[in-house]
């Protein structure tokens, strides 16, 4: 055979390549199918609402039914006040969670497994359920017109975020190479001084990602918070009354009759996806400047 030559591919180098060309082929289609439908939601949206989205809404509460105008300024509050609170309650029980499940082999931590991917599958509504008769009402009993509360909302969606964070904390900790362990365990490092500071620093990007998942999801949960939070026309701070939210002042205004309402729908759907991808984005800035101070 000289130089100039090809060599001759066999039938089962050939079938591997058309397989992986055809896989390849696959993969790009579900992902211009999943670009398109999101691409299709986000321009409806943008086009629906954009018209109402003013200075106004930013700025000012609801008006009484009826009377066209106001804003979504007590939604804009709340909702930012339910994520930070329900962060505070779910996120740190999921990624102790997720340690948990990493470092323990035995049967309880199989048992957790277990009931985790069960409570990531129940309804949102069912666990607003729950915190309805767990926690609003014990507070109705004990102090009349405080039944419902951002507090009680904030552990609806709080509940909701565990299994999330959890499970993708379990992933991207199992996906941290051994060596680096077992490194820091022969230098003479605590199993927490490892995890603390070898383990939890290389998967920190993976866990942010569930944690910003886990929380987008909690930002348009509404099912949840009609049996807690309830909603509230008026602007309000205290955890300890009814709080509006978006994806409430959404699900109002969208089965609502008037036509001003369901503008403000609109207009709360892209301030509510705005919300999200303002959070991301300023993750991952916060994540890129640690990773160019650590170079």
């Amino acid at each position: 055979m000289t130089s100039l030559d090809k060599p001759t591919l066999s039938a089962y180098q050939i079938y591997r390549r058309v397989a992986n060309l055809w896989m390849i082929s696959l993969t790009c289609l579900a992902t211009l199918l999943a670009l398109g439908a999101l691409l299709l939601v986000l321009s409806y949206v943008v086009k629906s609402g954009f018209s109402s989205l003013n200075l106004n809404i930013f700025t000012t509460d609801p008006t009484p039914p009826g009377s066209p105008g106001g804003g979504l300024r007590n939604a804009i509050a709340g909702t930012l006040l339910l994520i930070g609170m329900a962060s505070v309650i779910g996120l740190p029980l999921g990624i102790l969670g997720g340690i948990y499940q990493i470092e323990s082999r035995g049967r309880f931590a199989t048992t957790v497994r277990f009931f985790t991917d069960v409570l990531n599958s129940i309804p949102s509504i069912v666990i607003g359920l729950f915190v309805y008769v767990v926690v609003v009402v014990p507070t109705a009993q004990l102090h009349p017109g405080q039944a419902y509360s951002a507090f009680a909302g904030s552990i609806a969606l709080g509940i909701i975020m565990i299994p999330t964070v959890m499970r993708t904390t379990e992933e991207i900790l199992s996906l941290v190479p051994t060596a680096l362990m077992e490194a820091s365990l022969a230098l003479g490092a605590t199993r927490f001084r490892t995890m603390w500071s070898i383990v939890l620093p290389a998967a920190r990007g993976g866990i942010i990602t569930g944690v910003m998942l886990a929380m987008a999801r909690i930002a348009g949960e509404s099912a949840p918070l009609l049996f807690t939070s309830f909603g509230n026309n008026l602007f309000n701070l205290n955890p300890n009354k009814a709080t509006a939210a978006l994806p409430l002042s959404i699900y109002f205004g969208a089965i609502s009759s008037y036509d001003y309402l369901h503008n403000q729908a609109e207009a709360g759907a892209i301030i509510l996806i705005l919300i999200i991808f303002t959070m991301s984005l300023l993750t991952r800035f916060a994540l890129r400047n640690k990773a160019l101070q650590g170079k």
